[in-house]
């Protein structure tokens, strides 16, 4: 290292410096957040917060183990860093998964969750907006697309996917490597070699059919994750995804008593597969044993909301509910609500009536499942409604969406119900 660093001396090099050197990328930012792996490969773990040095590069994220200003003289050889590959990751804000504020969370296409934490409001803003401007901005470069060419098919729920993608994340060894090369009849030495394959890949990527030709041909349906509500509608001829209304029902069926009810989180891996199942237009039984635990049916819900690419309360009612969750008194506040309510789109209103129906449920057995209207509201806050551009008053909005949901279900009868009521 010295050797390319001649003005620097070993205590003076930061792990800025190293990564550098290394991976030839350059640093977009680095410092100190409390972090807490909650997922591995999609087994859940056991939240444990620490305080991690984070260095974030172009591609990826790296957590360091230091307690001060890392620096080469307190490595210790051999010592190799938490690494993060953000192609194809996601993330979001979360109240549900720690009663800690300001906790956002990342989701890697291997199934690795991690929460990254800080009580200051604009250094956690920063980090945010910063690695999801590198998770955008990977996910239009075509140096992704191998793994995204799957993901932008919406594919990434296959659990043979996500153990490839997760396979492929790692260094190959030597053996594997030269087998693969082998194979190919080039050497990875060579330069010309190299991009000799690069240029192949250009013209088979190239020559792929788009999605939309494969969609026409009737080769790739639309799926049922990830797409907007009233397509989904259209597809099925109904105002509400079924979906959304089998596991309503499962959940009715079986979960009414379960402690903590949609707050606890469910496999993350098994809600993917049932997530694939769903996009692939299996016929859907949630009452197979593979989907016994409750909280996969409940997260894979909770999933299908928060990935719809407009929220249940649409970007052009965000405000307006907000200015009306603000009106001080109880029964212009009450009115209001259920006026804009009323305007939403028809699939928009009978699917949230009948969830805000559903979740009243929920909420009635507080005393056997825990999960009261204010428990509810922070789970399904932000999953619902949320602005279509961040800014800096994501804890303010935070709030008002809690107290959106959760007075849409204390007073459910009054908004939804007929004028008479």
């Amino acid at each position: 290292i010295n050797r390319h660093r001649r003005n620097h001396s070993q205590h003076n090099l930061t792990l800025a410096d190293i990564i550098s050197t290394q991976d030839h990328t350059a640093v977009e930012k680095e410092g100190y957040l409390l972090k807490a792996k909650i997922a591995d490969g999609g087994k859940k773990l056991r939240k444990n917060w620490s305080t991690s040095w984070i260095v974030l590069t172009a591609q990826k994220m790296e957590f360091y183990k230091e307690s001060k200003q890392p620096s080469l003289a307190n490595l210790k050889p051999g010592y190799k860093p938490e690494c993060v590959d953000l192609c194809g990751a996601r993330i979001e804000w979360t109240s549900e998964k720690s009663s800690r504020k300001n906790v956002f969370q990342i989701t890697t296409v291997s199934g690795n969750e991690f929460l990254l934490q800080s009580d200051i409001d604009f250094l956690i803003l920063d980090w945010f907006h910063a690695i999801k401007n590198a998770i955008d901005r990977l996910s239009k470069e075509r140096s992704c697309t191998s793994k995204n060419v799957e993901l932008k098919l919406r594919r990434s729920s296959s659990i043979e996917l996500l153990n490839s993608l997760d396979t492929e994340s790692k260094e190959p060894k030597p053996e594997h490597r030269k087998s693969l090369i082998f194979r190919l009849n080039y050497s990875a030495s060579d330069t010309n070699d190299r991009n000799r394959v690069k240029s192949r890949l250009k013209k088979f990527i190239s020559r792929r059919p788009s999605l939309k030709t494969l969609q026409e041909k009737g080769l790739i349906k639309d799926q049922i994750f990830g797409s907007h509500l009233h397509l989904v509608c259209e597809h099925e001829k109904s105002t509400v995804p079924q979906f959304v209304q089998l596991c309503i029902k499962a959940v009715e069926r079986r979960g009414l008593d379960v402690d903590g009810i949609y707050r606890v989180s469910g496999n993350l891996a098994t809600i993917q597969k049932l997530r694939f199942v769903v996009n692939q237009e299996e016929k859907l039984n949630l009452d197979d044993s593979q989907w016994e635990d409750i909280h996969v049916v409940t997260g894979a819900l909770k999933m299908f909301f928060r990935e719809l690419p407009e929220p249940l309360f649409p970007y052009c009612f965000f405000e307006q509910f907000v200015e009306a969750i603000k009106i001080q008194d109880h029964t212009t506040r009450i009115k209001s609500i259920r006026s804009l309510v009323k305007k939403l789109p028809r699939p928009n209103y009978d699917t949230m009536k009948m969830l805000f129906e559903h979740l009243k449920k929920i909420a009635a057995k507080e005393s056997v499942n825990l999960m009261s209207t204010q428990s509810l509201g922070i789970v399904f806050g932000p999953t619902l409604l949320r602005p279509e551009k961040e800014t800096g008053n994501m804890a303010v909005h935070m709030l008002y969406q809690n107290q959106i949901v959760e007075l849409m279900l204390s007073e459910y009868s009054k908004i939804f119900g007929s004028e008479e009521d």
